[in-house]
């Protein structure tokens, strides 16, 4: 079955979202629903205790009509949580008292529609995610950069499911061999230097590190290709030659400007506008 994870956003809050291609539907984390529905500090204990009551009052068993996959929790680690259907979500938010969920039904039928447009049209992706960059305020040089760094990183991955390299923690593995290599840092300690948790790093980068970010995995693809690296190790030797490529012209850069290419530097609101935003 192939699928694919994404993070769709309510009012800048993040639902954790599942595309199954073979059902051709969105599955959404029922925690994070809960969670912007009820602002709850505890959603987990909610949705446990409404669980119990839906059983109680209609005899419907929540657990059964709902799945279970694996989406990247705000630890970075993929794990299993509770997911719907559009079907079962909308019956979800039936039992929530909450003055958002007339605008959350109405959120929820524009992702389905729109994800509808990208299976004919998949240029329509790339376009939204131009427009949710913008509404973020990032320049249209930075923009640029995160695309076509995107588009060169999806080639790579390309290239590692086509040598046998298993998704998720293998491409995790191999994504932090290249990273370490050309930065002098995990993915962890990078996020960790500008202060992330749950957000991804790409989209926290100066353009500097996206440019750098995109000639080493450029540059380990293209090794891979000439050595014909197949399977993990050898496809680990090819990213750590590929990461000092870009390691080599950072320290040059850097010895030229005097300035650190790798920074704490991020893109989060300050701690007074992310109050206005939560709320």
């Amino acid at each position: 079955m192939t699928n694919e994870s994404d993070i769709k956003l309510f009012e800048n809050k993040k639902v954790r979202s599942h595309w199954d291609e073979k059902e051709e539907q969105w599955y959404f984390s029922v925690i994070d629903v809960v969670e912007i529905l009820t602002e709850s500090s505890n959603p987990r204990d909610y949705w446990f205790k409404m669980k119990l009551r839906i059983k109680s009052e209609d005899g419907l068993e929540l657990s059964t009509v709902c799945r279970q996959f694996k989406l990247k929790a705000a630890d970075g680690k993929m794990r299993v949580t509770d997911v719907a259907d559009t079907e079962t979500l909308l019956r979800i938010i039936q039992s929530i008292p909450s003055p958002k969920a007339e605008p959350f039904k109405q959120w929820l039928a524009k992702v389905g529609y729109e994800r509808m447009q990208e299976i004919s049209d998949p240029g329509q992706s790339i376009d939204r995610a131009r427009e949710n960059w913008q509404r973020l305020g990032r320049s249209e040089k930075w923009i640029q950069q995160r695309m076509t760094g995107q588009e060169t990183r999806n080639k790579l991955t390309d290239y590692w499911k086509d040598s046998g390299v298993k998704e998720h923690n293998e491409f995790a593995l191999l994504t932090n061999i290249i990273h370490q290599e050309w930065t002098g840092l995990t993915v962890k300690k990078h996020k960790d230097l500008k202060n992330l948790k749950s957000q991804n790093l790409r989209d926290h980068m100066s353009e500097a590190e996206l440019i750098f970010t995109a000639l080493a995995e450029l540059s380990t693809r293209q090794i891979a290709e000439a050595e014909k690296a197949k399977g993990l190790q050898e496809n680990a030797k090819a990213s750590k030659k590929g990461g000092s490529v870009a390691k080599n012209a950072r320290k040059e850069l850097e010895s030229k400007t005097g300035k650190s290419v790798v920074t704490g530097e991020n893109f989060l609101p300050p701690a007074k506008d992310k109050k206005k935003i939560d709320k």
